[in-house]
């Protein structure tokens, strides 16, 4: 790898043993990957995905620690991935002695950590830093040094910035020293897509059953997504924008993409169209009997399959501002239906800290809160982490919260039917 004669510098320890040695782990980091060079990063924020203070995860804070204590500071403030608990999501008394004695005990410590090292500020815990509320969305071109996948492959698709899929420290290694080592989607060659997926859907697919196809079969690969623009639209609107945040998180975490173009719709398909289709790509066809054989196949990790739900989760990634307002409606309607005055199992919608206070300055948060909708700022993967949750039958519409837990899946509007107690 070739260096600046500043990088060099940093390397050399001119500037302290610990940013030498933050430099070391992304020179070898770039090595790994054959990276010619290290470019600067140029985003305002960094984002962090290490967000929860597990004890076992000591080396962590030993880490954070030495870093403190060498004065050194990240050169970007960043917002970090959701908190783990919150005392208004229902847990029985063994769940929460798990949570607060066991697993979460060095919470406290390790945020005071970021903290002091540059946490955008006390609310900035969210796996959707990009929403306008947070204040962390990077600009197109931007080079970024973020871990979270669903928020990498937001970034590098719908706002056109440039990151890819870093491992966790990584990313804070890169904003300390204010670089990153240039390869894959950083460059203009590991942007492009090397398939082509054609959606010949009768309707709007499930965006999270979409991507969960997608992400499977192309893996880490570049998709080219040609017709999904008939039922979501040519503009970067709200909805657009929030279906497009739940499509990616499942091509991330069913499979590992870093970065899909939408053809007509994203910045870099408005752009350059099919000149961003490699030579040789590969096609994939989605249909209804597509995305249903994909849905069919998902295991059911419950032990007793036919079990009544006890808790349900939406919101993995985070909702939107849009999302919780369309859901309140949803659920008043489908309440009305059933002649429910409340939901029938316990629900939680999560959304970052600023998306909840905006919310609840709007009149549709008394509305939900009516319905017995519970809304938190936690992210539900790790919520579902502690081992008593694993024997609970949780069900979602996240494929995302379906992929790393024993969650059981079922689309938006199924879940609608279920939690209003509708006949599914």
């Amino acid at each position: 790898m070739i260096l600046t004669k500043e990088q060099q510098a940093i390397l050399n320890g001119e500037q302290g043993e610990t940013l030498s040695k933050v430099m070391k782990t992304l020179v070898m980091y770039g090595d790994a990957f054959e990276a010619e060079k290290l470019v600067p990063i140029t985003s305002k924020y960094n984002h962090l995905v290490t967000s929860f203070g597990l004890k076992v995860m000591s080396p962590v804070y030993d880490l954070m620690q030495q870093l403190l204590d060498a004065g050194v500071m990240s050169a970007q403030k960043f917002s970090v991935d959701p908190r783990p608990i919150d005392k208004n999501v229902p847990a029985n008394f063994l769940q929460n002695l798990v949570f607060n004695k066991f697993m979460y005990t060095k919470q406290s410590f390790y945020e005071d950590q970021l903290k002091k090292l540059g946490l955008l500020n006390e609310d900035a815990f969210t796996c959707t830093c990009y929403m306008d509320e947070v204040g962390n969305k990077p600009k197109k071109g931007d080079v970024l040094s973020w871990a979270e996948s669903s928020a990498v492959v937001y970034a590098n698709s719908v706002l056109g910035a440039r990151c890819n899929r870093n491992s966790g420290i990584i990313d804070i290694m890169g904003s300390i020293v204010g670089y990153v080592p240039y390869f894959g989607l950083l460059t203009d060659e590991g942007r492009k897509a090397t398939w082509v997926v054609k959606i010949n859907t009768t309707k709007k697919p499930e965006a999270q059953l979409l991507g969960s196809a997608i992400g499977m079969k192309v893996m880490e690969d570049v998709p080219y997504v040609v017709g999904l623009d008939k039922w979501i639209g040519n503009e970067l609107s709200d909805s657009a924008c929030a279906y497009l945040k739940d499509f990616g998180a499942a091509t991330a975490s069913n499979g590992a993409v870093g970065l899909y173009h939408i053809e007509n719709l994203t910045p870099e398909a408005v752009e350059m169209g099919e000149k961003l289709i490699a030579e040789g790509a590969k096609e994939y066809i989605i249909d209804d009997a597509e995305l249903k054989r994909v849905q069919d196949n998902y295991p059911v990790m419950w032990k007793n399959a036919d079990a009544t739900p006890k808790l349900c989760f939406v919101g993995c990634p985070h909702l939107s501002i849009e999302q919780l307002k369309t859901w309140t409606v949803d659920i008043e309607k489908a309440l009305e239906t059933t002649g429910k005055k409340k939901v029938v199992i316990p629900t939680v919608f999560t959304a970052a800290p600023k998306v909840l206070e905006a919310f609840n300055k709007t009149e549709y948060a008394e509305r939900l809160k009516a319905t017995g909708v519970i809304t938190s700022y936690i992210c539900p993967l790790m919520y579902m982490n502690n081992p008593l949750c694993k024997k609970m039958p949780v069900i979602t519409s996240s494929n995302k919260l379906r992929t790393y837990t024993s969650a059981r899946y079922y689309t938006d509007a199924e879940i609608l039917t279920i939690i209003t107690g509708g006949k599914k």
